[in-house]
């Protein structure tokens, strides 16, 4: 695969590309100067992030209503629907990294969903709804929070899928046969002898097909014995047809991917999750869906991702077997962080609390799916389903309205940055828009800064942005390993009307 994308096809993979530049470049003076500054102003926003969170855990208490992650900064009324800044330096760096038009889709998918759509469908439980319905009943207005925001995921997927997918099909016909024009002018000479010289190394230290193809095989044949014994409705032929279908899919995505930087393997996982699921049916679909889908993504997702870092190597003169066994080593040690991660979460945090402080929005909306593979729309609340049509068919028309603007219509392609993502503004709708208003403190911050210095900006914001996510993270493992041991913080910081707290009669000080 990679030597038909790499070499023949000679496909961009922009984030390998830029990552490749990044790596060179620190090879020259002027480079190793720039990586210093980014060193420290990362360090520095590392540890401030990381006593931040500190200082906030002392007034978490006991309850996830506690402290500054539920401080009503903008009211007790838009606390209740979900709009308020928690203070969180993870969101505000990813707001950061994230592009303006990213964030402000988050927001404007927050404003439109809690802000207007479910407090007026609230107004109709009773009718529309079991008024007594509540939690995570699917029934109530919690299904339409989860299944209005699959409508949106699966729209959006879908018309980027059809669209990726006729791009990649179009370019493998108009590229059969042709060959490399012949250069002339010494600039493209040694251009070409640059090139020649990255494709000596690449293809030195090739791993031969027949050893890629046992290994595969390998795999399938222990996943096909040892998946159905951990997961019990799951038949042994359903893990061997992912396995059979997915390395079609999985060139077809590393191909999407190098054209787009585009990763499709969550469209290919839900239509893999709908296909098990359906077929399956009562027997146990939901989690035959839900593990298919987990094998197909992993395949398709590989592809994809090796595929960078082999145009990465491949741009940098470095030799693929090592890549390609520090990709191994790295699968080997995730086999063994990522359970004893889960299980730390796990036990420490109210993991899929809709009310807690990790929601894990996305395994909600995936169980879903599968639902609605095994069950149909039958367990819709009212016009719930004709709400799912409308925003499916919204998120198709938005890509496309985008598309045109930039194709076809002259003087208005500019515009186009300003129309929202379905796909980014989907997930409010189910979790709230708390996380979309720090990550548009986030956007602002670079916004701003990018008007004062852009070229300061532009060198040091992904190091900012780096240092808060990653201080804020070694301070969530040290919190969950004090949870494990009991370790509360000592003060609970809550918040209510002031006319509760004069009914209180509570003493002066």
């Amino acid at each position: 695969m990679y030597q038909i994308m790499i070499i023949d096809y000679k496909l961009t993979y922009p984030s390998g590309t830029a990552t490749a530049v990044l790596i060179n470049s620190f090879h020259t003076p002027h480079g190793y100067k720039e990586a210093m500054k980014q060193i420290y102003c990362m360090g520095k926003f590392f540890f401030f992030s990381f006593f931040f969170s500190m200082f906030k855990w002392f007034f978490s208490g006991y309850d996830a209503s506690c402290g500054f992650d539920s401080f009503p900064s903008l009211g007790l009324k838009a606390y209740s629907n979900k709009f308020y800044f928690d203070f969180s330096m993870t969101y505000v760096g990813a707001g950061m990294i994230c592009p303006h038009l990213v964030n402000i889709s988050l927001l404007l998918g927050g404003i439109l969903s809690y802000g207007i759509m479910w407090p007026l469908i609230e107004k109709k439980a009773g009718d529309w709804y079991p008024a007594d319905v509540g939690g995570t009943n699917l029934r109530g207005l919690y299904g339409y929070k989860v299944f209005v925001s699959i409508a949106i995921i699966l729209g959006d997927g879908l018309y980027n899928f059809l669209k990726i997918s006729s791009i990649s099909l179009w370019s493998l016909h108009k590229s059969r046969g042709k060959q490399l024009p012949v250069t002339q002018n010494n600039a493209m000479e040694e251009e070409s002898r640059d090139e020649q010289r990255r494709k000596t190394m690449f293809m030195k230290e090739r791993i031969p097909f027949k050893v890629a193809a046992a290994c595969y095989l390998v795999l399938a044949v222990v996943s096909t014995i040892v998946i159905p014994h951990l997961f019990s409705p799951v038949k042994w032929y359903y893990v061997f047809i992912s396995y059979m279908v997915a390395p079609v899919l999985g060139f077809c995505n590393a191909y999407g991917c190098g054209l787009t930087d585009w990763s499709l393997a969550s469209t290919y996982g839900k239509l893999g999750l709908f296909i098990f699921s359906a077929w399956a049916g009562s027997h146990g679909g939901v989690l035959v869906g839900l593990v298919s889908c987990g094998v197909m993504m992993v395949i398709v997702s590989c592809s994809a991702d090796l595929m960078q870092d082999f145009k990465t190597g491949y741009l940098t003169l470095s030799s693929p077997r090592s890549m390609f066994a520090s990709q191994v080593i790295g699968t080997f040690m995730g086999c063994i962080i990522a359970p004893l991660t889960y299980w730390l979460f796990w036990n420490a945090f109210d993991i899929g609390n809709p009310k807690g402080e990790y929601k894990a929005p996305y395994a909600v909306i995936y169980r879903g799916m599968a639902t609605i593979g095994v069950q149909g729309f039958g367990a819709l609340p009212k016009h719930c389903l004709q709400l799912c049509y409308g925003f499916f068919i919204l998120a198709v028309l938005v890509n496309i309205l985008r598309e045109q603007m930039v194709a076809t219509w002259a003087g208005y392609g500019r515009w186009a940055c300003y129309i929202p993502i379905p796909m980014a503004m989907a997930i409010p709708f189910y979790i709230g828009p708390y996380f979309a208003i720090d990550m548009f403190v986030g956007t602002m911050i670079v916004y701003l800064w990018q008007k004062i210095n852009i070229k300061k900006a532009k060198l040091l914001i992904p190091a900012v942005a780096s240092g808060l996510i990653c201080g804020d993270g070694i301070w969530t493992l040290i919190s969950a390993i004090l949870a494990l041991a009991k370790r509360h913080a000592p003060i609970c910081m809550y918040f209510l009307p002031s006319n509760i707290v004069n009914s209180l009669n509570l003493p002066s000080y």
